[in-house]
């Protein structure tokens, strides 16, 4: 029995290495498949030797053939020369036997033999015995199309930043399922007269500032990109600080995930109503007129210019940027309403609002129509003048949109009988009860009766918004002066 043992411990003695050595194999296995996989290089250096042992995919990060002998020397003469100072502070941090030993640095290698940039990503560590640096191993990784692909990113975030902030369009990013926008560029705070911090985030809240005849259109179109389709629609907006409308063209397109489903909403909105061209031109013959009703219309937030004659205007009105004119019937009214009759000879397409006196006859307001102006305001109403106003330079700006009819006045016109649309063409062309009694064959007290009537189905609480409602309907006076109207 005692005989066997030596025999029992020499067969226990050649057994024992297979199993280690065929698990070393298979972590050995494991390990390179592993490398292979996300193509990491694995090096070994010795701190007090300087020996280095790389495999055949770290040498290739230097540019060099397999089972090229390589050396502290080629190592670091590898290194981009803006880069040794950080990777020599790398290693004396991991060889100080104060730290932990860790090794983690990124830097650029300009291949030996190929001359190739490459950027390695390398992580390691050392170990210690003694108190001094024994060992060290680690691990190299290629990560040069990673940084070229994330640098590429940011360029392009970039340029998209750029591109954004200096646009005159506004680009805007939603979120549908949350109902909000996240983005918004900077031309945003120029088009809504406020910065983007105060402006609303909730799709709902933002659509106060959409004109209301326009909210159903733009509600939608966003309910179709949220399906899935490019929209380009019109819209205005009434700016929150001072009521102005602004109109904008908006390409509204859904933003799809990977598996197709819209998880964003954006668009681009152009403003067709350029800053530079809100411009007002106030003429007047009262100095202290003119210079009252610039501080009006500045405080609106427009361009003022005023001329003390419709002479002294016309003479510079082909070289004028864009605007409208703000004409002053209250002295020289006849000089006055050769402006708008002088400019529609010329073909120059700016828009000319009528001030006259509080309480002025119709048929003055029929006068300055018929002369050429869009809209006929009195002295003191000053939120008429903000909506005449703001409606004339929205309709001279970018797009040269011709006026439109108002179609609710249209369909409100359409309900009128026979006989009360006939009072109300005489009421146009500035005649009195007694002349369209006249004209139609019946007494001037049914007219008086057909009128009120008229007024009331039109809701018009004077001759003047009575006059307004049918001009925006299409509805214009006859040929005839509205003098040769009265009895």
């Amino acid at each position: 029995m005692a005989e066997k043992l030596p025999a029992a411990r020499a067969s226990s003695d050649r057994a024992d290495p297979f199993p280690a050595d065929d698990a070393l194999r298979r972590s050995e296995a494991r390990l390179k498949a592993a490398t292979e996989l996300v193509g990491i290089g694995i090096y070994a250096w010795d701190p007090a030797t300087g020996a280095l042992e790389w495999d055949d995919r770290v040498r290739a990060m230097w540019g060099l053939p397999p089972d090229t002998p390589v050396d502290m020397a080629l190592f670091e003469g590898g290194i981009h020369p803006n880069d040794r100072a950080k990777v020599r502070d790398a290693i004396a941090r991991c060889v100080d036997p104060a730290g932990d030993g860790s090794y983690h640095v990124e830097y650029r290698v300009i291949g030996r033999d190929d001359g190739v940039t490459r950027r390695i990503a390398t992580s390691g560590r050392t170990s210690f015995a003694d108190g001094r640096a024994a060992g060290f191993i680690g691990a190299a990784i290629d990560v040069t199309a990673q940084r070229r692909a994330e640098a590429a990113i940011r360029a392009s975030e970039a340029q998209f930043r750029s591109f954004a902030a200096h646009s005159s369009n506004l680009i805007w990013i939603g979120d549908p399922a949350a109902n909000r926008i996240i983005y918004r560029s900077a031309a945003y705070e120029r088009i809504w007269g406020i910065s983007c911090e105060a402006a609303a985030s909730e799709l709902g809240d933002w659509m106060t500032d959409v004109h209301p005849d326009d909210r159903p259109q733009v509600g939608h179109a966003l309910e179709a990109v949220k399906a899935g389709d490019v929209v380009q629609y019109e819209y205005r907006i009434m700016r929150p600080r001072d009521g102005a409308i602004r109109w904008l063209r908006d390409t509204s397109f859904p933003i799809f995930d990977e598996g197709g489903a819209v998880t964003r909403i954006g668009g681009i909105a152009e403003d067709l109503t350029q800053d530079d061209m809100r411009h007002v031109y106030i003429v007047s013959g009262e100095a202290r007129e003119a210079r009252a009703l610039s501080t009006i219309v500045r405080a609106l937030g427009y361009r003022t210019r005023t001329f003390d004659s419709g002479a002294a205007f016309l003479d510079i009105a082909p070289v004028l940027a864009a605007g409208c004119i703000l004409l002053d019937l209250r002295k020289g009214r006849d000089e006055a309403l050769s402006v708008p009759r002088e400019l529609r000879a010329r073909s120059i397409p700016m828009p000319t609002i009528a001030l006259d006196e509080a309480g002025a006859d119709v048929t003055c307001a029929v006068a300055a129509m018929k002369a050429g102006a869009i809209d006929y305001v009195a002295a003191g109403e000053e939120p008429a003048m903000r909506a005449s106003l703001a409606t004339a330079i929205a309709e001279c700006q970018g797009s040269a949109r011709a006026a439109t009819r108002d179609e609710n006045a249209s369909a409100r016109i359409a309900r009128l009988t026979p006989r009360e649309r006939e009072v109300l063409a005489g009421l146009i062309d500035g005649g009195t009860n007694k002349v369209i009694a006249q004209k139609l064959g019946i007494s001037p007290r049914t007219v008086e009766l057909h009128r009120a009537q008229v007024m009331s189905r039109l809701n018009a609480g004077s001759l003047t918004v009575l006059l307004q409602i049918a001009l925006a309907a299409g509805i214009t006076p006859s040929s005839g002066e509205a003098g040769d109207q009265r009895a």
